[in-house]
């Protein structure tokens, strides 16, 4: 059917077409404050501008990114009037690799970026406000890193291995030798990695490298092709003189060159030592880690004659800790493989009375056989998406005590407000700087039955 010209012209609801503003355009902007991501906010005709790298009351020049509607992203380009507050990054390679977004921000600074966003989150999401702020829980501002993956790519046309990180906003790979946030091991791996990888007779095979540090170092390559004699020997040889264990990851699980390589870490407060592969989730940042479970416990204060619930428990980071102090530890995880090694973790360090499952946390809990003998404290850990299926049911256990641990304070405050619903009363809170130099808030929640 023909449309019909009737020689009517109509517009957009809510007036006249915005032009967009085509990406590279460069804006002279004033910074009033920082988003929740430390980027700065500007406001330019009805626009509001997130721009990496500013700070608020600075003058700069900024690169368009992205447009949509009412939002730009961009970039700064140059700094015309800086904050008092600015500092000049120690790394060469800040503002443009994607890790590090805050290097020109003190210390201090970044905290307070932190807990705003916690407090605000808690406020916006659910209404509420702890009783109590805990003060931040920190560790080095740098040398904290124990795990990085590194970006590897083949050019074919400059026929030249690019070893890196990810760009900030991009796919490109910024080419780096010092990473100051790595611990001391790594960093010596990763100042010759690059020549390492490029000397490989098939460097187009490798897809990328991952680096860890615990009771040993590491180094995983994973690859696409088969790797020739030459190249496996090249990578024995190099390990053997970095003193770090070899990981390959082809097809199926990363398996370790020698048969015989353990990777793990350490919690020495309970003298306790985890194992793990390269893929399990360990948390980066080897202090602030210790420091959160001595945290996690002391917020919970378990007893001798207690049984406690840890939901998401990994490897065991928190079981095996309470498993220490309690009567009986229940801890639930996703993943099997999780699981298995949990187990494995909690025979090889004499405890007999923490119990793992595998279970769905997504979903509702009711039906599961280990929830029937209620609990007197439950703590939980989940990924970004929270927990809501779970803290749904909390109540149902009988929990005095929750200690909730957060890396995304949304969906914290989300959860909090379905923790009061059922009567529970947050106690306290406060924000875990896991990672430095970036904005990313890590968190902690304590709630008691009112």
């Amino acid at each position: 059917m023909s449309r019909r010209n009737t020689g009517l012209r109509f517009q957009p609801s809510g007036g006249a077409r915005t032009t967009q503003i085509p990406v590279g355009k460069k804006q002279r902007l004033t910074i009033e404050r920082l988003a929740h991501d430390g980027r700065g906010i500007a406001f330019v005709e009805g626009r509001t501008w997130f721009v990496a790298g500013a700070l608020p009351e600075e003058q700069v020049e900024a690169r368009v990114l992205a447009a949509r509607s009412q939002v730009v992203e961009a970039r700064t380009e140059r700094v015309l009037v800086p904050s008092p507050l600015r500092l000049v990054p120690p790394c060469a390679h800040a503002g443009h690799c994607g890790g590090c977004t805050l290097q020109h921000l003190p210390h201090a600074e970044q905290l307070a970026l932190k807990q705003r966003t916690l407090a605000e989150q808690l406020a916006r999401f659910a209404d509420l406000e702890p009783q109590a702020w805990a003060a931040p829980l920190v560790g080095a501002e740098f040398g904290y890193r124990r795990r990085a993956r590194i970006a590897v790519r083949w050019d074919a046309k400059a026929r030249q291995l690019e070893v890196g990180f990810r760009a900030a906003s991009s796919q490109a790979i910024v080419g780096i030798k010092d990473c100051q946030v790595l611990v001391q091991p790594l960093q010596s791996l990763m100042r010759a990695l690059p020549e390492l990888l490029r000397g490989l007779a098939k460097p187009q095979a490798i897809g990328h490298v991952e680096l860890f540090h615990g009771t040993a170092s590491a180094l995983l390559l994973r690859h696409t092709q088969a790797l020739g004699e030459a190249d496996l020997n090249r990578l024995r040889e190099f390990c053997a003189a970095h003193q770090a264990q070899l990981w390959l990851h082809g097809d199926g699980e990363p398996r370790p060159d020698s048969p015989d390589a353990r990777l793990g870490y350490r919690l020495e407060r309970w003298n306790l030592e985890l194992e793990y592969r390269p893929g399990d989730f360990v948390q980066v940042n080897a202090a602030v880690n210790e420091a959160m479970v001595a945290q996690a416990l002391d917020w919970m204060k378990p007893q001798p004659d207690e049984r406690v619930l840890d939901l998401f428990c990994g490897l065991g980071n928190f079981a095996l800790p309470l498993a220490r102090q309690v009567r009986e530890v229940v801890a639930v995880e996703g993943v099997e493989a999780m699981v298995e090694r949990a187990r494995g973790n909690a025979a090889a360090n004499g405890l007999e009375n923490v119990h793992f499952f595998q279970a769905d946390l997504s979903s509702p809990l009711a039906g599961a056989a280990w929830v029937g003998q209620g609990f007197d404290a439950v703590l939980l850990d989940p990924p970004r998406d929270g927990a809501f299926e779970a803290v749904r049911q909390i109540a149902a256990t009988g929990a005095q005590r929750v200690v909730y641990v957060s890396c995304n304070p949304a969906t914290l405050a989300r959860d909090s407000a379905e923790l009061v619903k059922q009567g529970y009363q947050l106690k306290k809170a406060g924000i875990l700087d896991m990672f430095p130099q970036t904005a990313h808030v890590e968190a902690m929640a304590l709630f008691e039955a009112g």
